[in-house]
């Protein structure tokens, strides 16, 4: 890691869900103050809530008004709203949704001013927090709309598993429409554009998934394999990229064909989010690949059900926060190594 202490801005979430009780039992453990210097956009009144709710006595934040009062021993808070806000644990609420935006929209205008390095958002309920400003199916068309080309990619990453989607948050019945030979080439290249950059892999290893039950069998069960998949992977191929497939998904998982391969690309959400649940769950990433900018998520929802308990686990919070350092640094690095190779001085000719 480098020597710039990163500043790590988070959204507090769904205030009724678990995202205010993982981020403070994140930094309930004094070794993250080391590694980062947290500023949660929420407001103090809410976070004392959760904070009371919990039964946690050890812990405040530092409150300040903007980044230039921050505290690099504390986790910081800037407050967002000032106004008393009715938190219903367990519920999903007009309010929860309202201040979940406005937590969001602060950190993201921060992320924008480079005011913080990299963001990490807590779970928001996707109906909820529909309104005039957020007419988006999640996080990461939000995003995408504020800082990207049209090159963003949902990628959920673990110590084990690496997993991203060609199609987001869409129905079921859209998703054979929506894939195109250029589109999943775009995502192939966005996905191996980020294992180099990202993950510091030279020559990443990419799986294609089909899109049909046991790929198509050659056409049996659905032409998509033949006419849009292959085609994709055979110019990603010609540009030099290893990729392979398309995988049947079931057999690919089921024989932990998936440890062979950097990563994989899933065609549609749930073929490649239920795997990566039942393996990494608790200890998965979600991350916003193909941005100029590094945020993540925990892999989790707003858990309503157990929303208060003091049961949630901190786990995946705290790795999207490793996670989203290590990213950050690593793409710093890449700019460097890649303005200058060898890392070294040119020799000048004396004239």
């Amino acid at each position: 890691m480098s020597d710039e202490k990163i500043i790590v801005g988070i959204s507090q979430g769904d205030i009724n869900g678990i995202g205010l009780e993982v981020i403070i039992k994140t930094f309930l453990d004094p070794q993250m103050l080391e590694i980062c210097t947290p500023v949660l956009y929420s407001s103090l009144k809410t976070a004392s809530f959760h904070r009371k709710a919990l039964n946690i006595e050890d812990f405040s934040f530092n409150q300040i008004k903007d980044l230039s009062e921050i505290n690099h021993k504390r986790a910081n808070l800037i407050n967002v709203y000032e106004e008393d806000v009715n938190i219903e644990l367990g519920k999903q609420t007009e309010t929860g949704g309202k201040y979940a935006l406005k937590s969001l929209e602060a950190a993201a205008y921060a992320l924008a001013q480079g005011k913080i390095h990299v963001l990490i958002t807590a779970p928001i309920n996707k109906e909820n927090i529909q309104s005039p400003d957020f007419n988006f199916p999640g996080h990461t068309e939000y995003l995408e709309e504020k800082f990207g080309d049209g090159n963003s990619l949902m990628f959920l990453v673990s110590d084990t598993l690496r997993v991203a989607v060609a199609t987001g948050h869409i129905p079921v019945t859209q998703v054979a429409q929506a894939l195109s030979t250029e589109k999943i080439l775009k995502k192939i290249h966005a996905l191996h554009k980020s294992l180099i950059q990202d993950f510091e892999i030279r020559k990443p290893k990419i799986a294609i998934l089909g899109l049909n039950p046991h790929a198509g069998d050659n056409g049996v069960i659905g032409n998509e394999e033949k006419e849009i998949i292959l085609p994709a992977i055979a110019k990603a191929t010609e540009a030099g990229m290893l990729v392979f497939g398309p995988y049947p998904a079931d057999g690919f998982f089921g024989n932990e064909a998936y440890k062979k391969f950097d990563a994989v690309l899933a065609m549609y959400h749930d073929q490649g989010l239920i795997p990566f649940k039942t393996i990494s769950f608790n200890s998965g990433v979600n991350f916003t690949a193909g941005l100029p900018v590094v945020r993540t998520s925990p892999d989790h929802g707003t858990a309503y059900d157990i929303a208060g308990k003091n049961i949630a686990s901190e786990e995946s919070f705290r790795k999207a926060v490793y996670t989203a350092i290590d990213i950050y640094n690593r793409r710093k690095q890449y700019k460097e190594i890649s303005a200058n190779p060898l890392k070294i001085n040119p020799i000048r000719r004396e004239r």
